[in-house]
């Protein structure tokens, strides 16, 4: 109750214009849509940790941000790597993998990399890399507002954004996707 007073705070001093909201579980983001409703400062974005390996917000959080009136915008929509080209053939020595910070090896299991390979055939066969097929599925229907991604160049960048050439998909993808995933 604290912190979304401070936004309330924030917002009625001209700080911002806007707030949002990161992580909160169901119940919490619930709490804070309808306590920033009642103080008249609407929360317009939701951010929450969303890719083809972590589908949880698709359980209840994007349904819920939807009926408040938020736009959900998705973090680590390449699962830090793992939903690239990078990971195909082993562990690059440049690699985040490699160096161990965030993503550690023994999160690249053979059933990881069969999951990888298979949606990287997908993508392939819609005319895109695997990175720019998981954005585009993030991005296929209007419960995504956006994606945080983390291009470290111009060129990973100019890649990214060619995902937006081609959001749609067949029924059949989806279903050859959803098979995969699970």
């Amino acid at each position: 109750e604290e912190t979304l007073q401070t936004l309330v705070d924030i917002v009625r001093q001209g700080k911002a214009l806007y707030v949002g909201i990161s992580k909160y579980p169901e119940e919490a983001a619930a709490f804070a849509y309808k306590y920033l409703e009642e103080r008249d400062v609407h929360c317009l974005l939701y951010q929450g940790k969303y890719n083809m390996f972590n589908r949880e917000p698709e359980e209840d959080i994007l349904q819920q941000a939807q009926e408040n009136g938020t736009g959900f915008i998705a973090f680590s929509p390449l699962a830090q790597g793992l939903l690239t080209n990078r990971y195909l053939n082993g562990i690059p020595e440049d690699s985040r993998m490699a160096k161990g910070t965030f993503l550690k090896r023994e999160m690249l299991t053979e059933d990881i990399l069969r999951k990888i390979k298979a949606l990287n055939e997908i993508a392939g066969r819609r005319g895109q890399t695997l990175a720019e097929m998981a954005l585009a599925w993030l991005l296929k229907d209007n419960l995504v507002t956006s994606v945080i991604i983390g291009a470290s160049s111009v060129v990973q960048l100019a890649y990214n954004l060619k995902a937006l050439e081609n959001t749609s998909f067949s029924t059949e993808e989806l279903r050859m996707i959803k098979e995969i995933l699970q």
